[in-house]
């Protein structure tokens, strides 16, 4: 089942296409990237998808439904955490704001924090973080809002590699358990092939669609060799870009 379909999807700005005919889906439980060149209109497919911009041409259907406004969870690079607010009160700042009482929000946040193994950091605020620890309660803070596609805006970017690694294992896991459905903008290539079923292409100005690349490991080969194959591919991929 999809739960996200893109069909023909355009936008113009002053007369000037952005993006032209994409088309993309995603299944349920399915975590797709988006690798693009600068400037070919990732952002703008995820604020039409958001519904930060509206929809011109083409049709976005979530679950079958075309109403898709407000039935994603959308993540930027920034944290965004409310520097005066401990990491509980951050954590249910989406529940608070939705006109939940306030002491059942914070139980369910402190809930939220024990599930994942982060209660030890619950009472203390965002400076006292590090930036990995602080990019995770902003994604718990994002997964309060119950949505179960989740929208990834170079979510990762700012952290160092190491820390990145971490990170990308954790919220694997977490949308394992929690079924989630990601949809993922990033110039990294190894970060897309890392955590990535499908990976679409975005290129050429206006931005289109022009590949879509399975990632598929086989397991009794090297996986560190498999992902330069990919890497590689995906470069050849972004080549000749068309104004």
């Amino acid at each position: 089942m999809n739960i996200l379909k893109i069909t023909n999807l355009t936008y113009s700005y002053h007369n000037d296409d952005i993006i032209k005919d994409i088309n993309i889906h995603i299944k349920k439980g399915e975590f797709v990237s988006i690798i693009g060149t600068s400037g070919a209109g990732k952002s703008t497919i995820f604020n039409i998808v958001s519904g930060i911009i509206p929809i011109q041409k083409g049709n976005i259907e979530i679950n079958g439904d075309k109403n898709f406004i407000g039935k994603v969870s959308y993540m930027l690079q920034k944290d965004l955490l409310i520097e005066h607010k401990t990491v509980v009160e951050n954590v249910a700042l989406p529940l608070i704001i939705n006109g939940e009482n306030k002491k059942e929000a914070l139980k369910k946040a402190t809930k939220q924090l024990e599930k994942f193994k982060l209660e030890l950091y619950k009472d203390k605020f965002p400076s006292q973080l590090s930036g990995g620890m602080k990019q995770r309660v902003a994604l718990l803070r994002t997964i309060m809002l119950s949505k179960k596609l989740f929208l990834l805006d170079e979510a990762f970017s700012a952290l160092d590699a190491i820390t990145k690694e971490d990170i990308h294992n954790w919220y694997l896991n977490i949308h394992k358990q929690m079924n989630l459905s990601s949809l993922l903008i990033t110039h990294d290539i190894d970060e897309a092939i890392a955590l990535s079923d499908r990976i679409y292409i975005l290129k050429n100005k206006p931005g289109q669609i022009t590949d879509e690349i399975i990632i598929n490991f086989e397991k009794n080969k090297d996986i560190d060799y498999q992902k330069v194959l990919y890497k590689k591919l995906i470069l050849e991929k972004l080549k000749n870009v068309t104004q």
